[in-house]
């Protein structure tokens, strides 16, 4: 989709009372002139929150445009704080540029910002105390995701699948943990460390199915409407954005129609067996 129908996208989803729009991927700040697209969202009527969810290998250069143009709050990608292992899960990242990605932003203003950590059983669980330690010595959140069965990774994920259960009597050897009501609107559980700033979010899409309270829909790049990331079916938006007659309410009724399609819960089963054969970077996280 050019920026222009992602934005015209972003009118209609707003104008049928969508108030948050996270700009995720893949790796959205590949995409060029991302910072117009957000200027453009906030200059709607109605205009929803934006929020960006990144790698933040290309953050530090970005940051002060996309503050500027109305960012909100940003998520990043943090599995590991050891360079080499960094490498090996993400097969080619360099974790100076990330961290330097995340102080420009905490430089640049922005608050709450998050670290994202997958954890992996046997890859980074013997990091996830000390990235606590370094979302608390910084002033980040952090939460925690279970792994989710997208792709073929090469191996049974049973094996490393680690439950939100298991990271939290984990942390709690260091920190003590206190459940607190605080929402962003998504699925993660969240606790506060007494003493600190940081809030630690626990997101269990196996373990804590939280199907029943999910109000998100995701637009891929080719302009596919997913409405639930277990499933494959999708709607083709782009194809009436791209038709000689669009109108935007024959936009909002096919997205209504979809939402009213919207499966009860994912078909995730038990972790590892099934797999979408997607990759999550197609319709983001």
């Amino acid at each position: 989709m050019t920026l222009e129908e992602n934005l015209e996208l972003v009118r209609v989803f707003a104008d049928l009372g969508v108030r948050k729009v996270r700009l995720t991927g893949g790796e959205p700040l590949v995409r060029k002139n991302l910072s117009w697209l957000i200027r453009g969202i906030k200059a709607l009527p109605q205009a929803p929150d934006v929020v960006l969810t990144t790698n933040g290998s290309q953050l530090e250069k970005q940051i002060a445009g996309l503050v500027d143009a109305g960012l909100s709050r940003i998520n990043v990608s943090l599995d590991s704080l050891d360079s080499e292992n960094f490498r090996r899960i993400t097969h080619s990242g360099r974790l100076e540029q990330v961290l330097g990605g995340l102080f420009a932003a905490k430089w640049a203003g922005l608050e709450g910002i998050k670290l994202n950590v997958v954890a992996m059983r046997g890859t980074n669980d013997h990091e996830l105390v000390p990235l606590v330690e370094f979302a608390i010595e910084h002033g980040f959140n952090i939460s925690f995701i279970e792994e989710m069965p997208f792709g073929d990774a090469g191996r049974n994920r049973a094996h490393s699948v680690m439950t939100s259960s298991e990271v939290k009597r984990l942390v709690e050897t260091a920190f003590p943990l206190v459940p607190t009501m605080e929402t962003t609107g998504g699925p993660a559980r969240y606790h506060r460390i007494p003493g600190t700033e940081t809030r630690v979010g626990f997101i269990s899409p196996h373990s804590h199915n939280f199907c029943d309270t999910c109000n998100r829909l995701r637009v891929a790049a080719t302009g596919e409407l997913y409405t639930c990331l277990g499933s494959n079916g999708t709607v083709p938006l782009l194809a009436l954005l791209r038709s000689p007659g669009y109108t935007p309410e024959a936009l909002k009724e096919s997205i209504l129609d979809a939402i009213s399609r919207k499966p009860l819960r994912h078909d995730f089963a038990s972790a590892g067996t099934y797999q979408t054969l997607r990759f999550m970077s197609r319709t983001g996280g």
